[in-house]
């Protein structure tokens, strides 16, 4: 009994020093993004829109193209860590871009799309993305950069993943904006760092620039952690309109618009994750828009092929946040049954007021 006592405690022991060997390794290792930093733009283009002329936009959270209609996903209340084969990342971010390019926005907004992760097999749907769009340029911020997720079991991995946005403009600047991070130590150094991507462009004819922001604020939080990200995006947007200039905020708020009427898709499941409620009415300058007849987003509790679509929870937490000096002809959010993503993307035609 005391060497099997003696063979536990050493057990024991291991998995302590492993563990704080891990943290540690993580701690050294931590990704610590300045509070803004300048982005790189890959590709070319040359056009500018103009005072008066119209131009569409596209904003999905692409779920790294392992969360089609056969996920559930663990921190949703289903069972899978690793929800796809690489085959089936392949074929739906293939799938995504070709149902982008059949769309044509002029301007993209992706969210959840990853570099180099364990959990999308490595697959860099950046460059897929890149050369499968019908767009000229084309910028990218990381918002989750960590060598190794050491939950669930089995684990996460690694991740490299983050938003990008594309555009057939030519962008003059691309910035990663730090937004506030929730998490303490130590869980903050396996999670991710949230971020806004703000993209300039000119206008032509005038000194104004169209401002493009993408966003991906924050899902699994107490509430304080949305509230803070939500209340500096309002700031940034703020600020911009004062400046003069346009502007077109578009993602994944992971809440619901108090704008929107509730009663479309309710909640029906107490168990599934539930999204926070952002107060439109705060944005005095600016208004929220959303396609309210189909929803932007299901819950991954459960595969979408396993139940019945009344059975399934859905909500409407992706659209877009534009200046009052835009002119809003359409947004819709387009229904592709959730096959590729867990999002469906919402789109917006504006034109720039003179």
């Amino acid at each position: 009994m005391k060497k099997v006592l003696r063979v536990m405690l050493g057990l024991v022991g291991l998995i302590i020093v492993l563990a704080i060997g891990l943290v540690a390794y993580l701690t050294i290792r931590e990704y610590k993004p300045e509070a803004v930093e300048e982005l790189t733009i890959e590709g070319q283009a040359d056009s500018s829109p103009a005072a008066g002329e119209s131009f569409s936009l596209l904003t999905w959270n692409i779920g790294y193209g392992a969360l089609g209609e056969s996920a559930d996903y663990f921190m949703d209340g289903g069972q899978q860590v690793m929800t796809a084969t690489k085959e089936e990342v392949v074929e739906n971010v293939t799938a995504m871009a070709e149902a982008i390019n059949a769309l044509d926005p002029d301007v993209i907004f992706l969210q959840e799309m990853d570099v180099q992760s364990d959990r999308s097999h490595d697959v860099d749907e950046r460059a897929m993305m890149t050369e499968l769009l019908n767009t000229k340029e084309n910028a990218f911020a990381y918002n989750f950069n960590v060598d190794f997720v050491p939950y669930p079991l089995p684990p996460i991995g690694q991740v490299r993943g983050g938003i990008a946005t594309f555009s057939d403009y030519r962008m003059t600047s691309a910035e990663r904006v730090a937004l506030p991070c929730p998490f303490g130590y130590p869980v903050r150094v396996a999670n991710l760092k949230r971020c806004l991507l703000v993209s300039r462009v000119p206008v032509e004819g005038s000194d104004r620039e169209l401002v493009l922001i993408n966003f991906h604020l924050e899902a699994y939080d107490d509430g304080e952690g949305k509230a803070a990200q939500t209340a500096m995006l309002r700031d940034y947007i703020d600020n911009e309109i004062a400046a003069g200039n346009y502007v077109i905020a578009g993602g994944d708020l992971n809440q619901v618009f108090s704008s929107v009427n509730e009663d479309k898709f309710p909640i029906v499941s107490r168990t599934a994750w539930q999204p926070g409620v952002i107060a439109a009415h705060e944005f005095e300058n600016a208004r929220f828009y959303t396609g309210e007849d189909v929803a932007s987003c299901r819950s991954l509790e459960v595969p979408l092929t396993e139940v019945a679509p009344e059975e399934m929870q859905y909500y409407i937490i992706d659209g877009f946040i534009v200046s009052d000096n835009l002119t809003v002809e359409a947004c819709e959010t387009v229904d592709l049954g959730f096959q590729y993503s867990d999002h469906n993307p919402v789109t917006l035609t504006v034109r720039l007021t003179p």
